[in-house]
């Protein structure tokens, strides 16, 4: 249960980012946008770049700048494949949604590291704690 919750989290994590993203990109480079569809088809776009990582990431790549690249390439594929059946490319160009991958990326490998750091960290307190525990009983 905890592997869909952590999926369906990522989802709308990740698309949260991308609308915010999307938003700050089409302001700074004057694009205008139609939101009301775009939303929808963002989050169908999230769903299979978040299934697909996830399935990536049930094998092991042992390089981590290959595992980068494939997985931004992935991305970077599923985003022009939706810009293709969603006809974002009138829109937006295909440059924009390769920085777009990249910069989203970044941010959630930012988030992902940040968070692993803090359970890291509540986890080694918990050992300690149930250490001084062990110790205290074996007094």
């Amino acid at each position: 249960m905890t592997g869909i919750k952590k999926i369906i989290n990522d989802i709308m994590f990740i698309t949260g980012a991308a609308l915010v993203i999307l938003a700050v990109f089409s302001l700074l480079f004057g694009v205008e946008i139609s939101f009301v569809p775009t939303i929808f088809e963002v989050f169908i776009a999230n769903i299979v770049i978040i299934l697909g990582l996830y399935l990536r990431g049930k094998f092991e790549i042992r390089n981590i700048i290959l595992e980068y690249l494939v997985n931004i390439s992935y991305i970077v594929v599923v985003l022009i494949v939706f810009g293709l059946v969603f006809d974002w490319h009138s829109a937006i160009p295909v440059w924009f949604l390769i920085a777009m991958a990249i910069v989203i990326y970044i941010f959630a490998m930012v988030f992902t590291a940040a968070k692993l750091k803090r359970d890291a960290e509540e986890l080694n307190k918990l050992l300690q704690k149930c250490q001084k525990n062990q110790a205290g009983n074996a007094s």
